[in-house]
């Protein structure tokens, strides 16, 4: 079972990333405030579950969390400042958007910036060990999963449906085949060696 927290004392927001290693699209994150004791049975980190439990936990989390917030940094904004900016700017933009204050964060991972006057912590694989990172895990990940899905119909070349946008062998192709669209990061490498060599 998860902890419920990590700082027992104070009401406290769990935040996670996801997105950061795609080739195309927005990196999104979530900040989640979880009740005292907080526990679902099936609740853990996003990437141990199928997407279909990510799809039922989801509006439970929604509607049994204290707040949460998603917040987004497209694709233009991660080229101008670089992933890892542009994941903790995600990440301070759901806090942003929090309907509670917390009275500290806590981080999956081992990188973030201080948000505002908060007391903070990362936790390298903390989406396994915090309900409240868990959360953070599952919403940003479903959230984004279905902006790539909406994506999707307007470059359907790409087949962002399946791959989210991850660097999939097949994704890679369709960009040798069609170039990159206007979502694509172009500060990251879009093409593998053996593909360029075609074009």
């Amino acid at each position: 079972m998860l902890t419920t927290c990590f700082m027992t004392d104070r009401l406290e927001a769990g935040c996670d990333e996801a997105g950061r290693g795609c080739l195309a699209g927005p990196v999104y994150a979530a900040a989640v405030i979880l009740p005292d004791d907080y526990s679902h049975p099936l609740l853990n980190d996003s990437k141990q579950l199928t997407e279909r439990r990510r799809e039922e936990l989801r509006p439970v989390i929604e509607s049994e969390a204290v707040a949460w917030a998603v917040g987004v940094v497209d694709n233009t904004e991660i080229d101008e400042i670089n992933i890892l900016n542009a994941s903790i700017l995600a990440m301070h933009r759901a806090l942003d958007a929090l309907k509670t204050r917390p009275g500290a964060v806590i981080v999956d991972g081992n990188r973030f910036k201080p948000y505002r006057d908060l007391p903070w912590q990362t936790f390298v694989k903390g989406d396994g060990l915090y309900a409240n990172i868990a959360a953070a895990s599952i919403l940003a990940k479903t959230h984004r999963d279905a902006e790539m899905a909406r994506l999707h119909s307007i470059y359907p070349m790409y087949g962002w449906d399946v791959n989210k946008g991850y660097p999939t062998k097949a994704h890679r192709a369709a960009i040798a085949a069609n170039g990159p669209s206007p979502l694509h990061r172009s500060t990251f490498r879009l093409l593998s060696p053996q593909l360029t060599l075609d074009l």
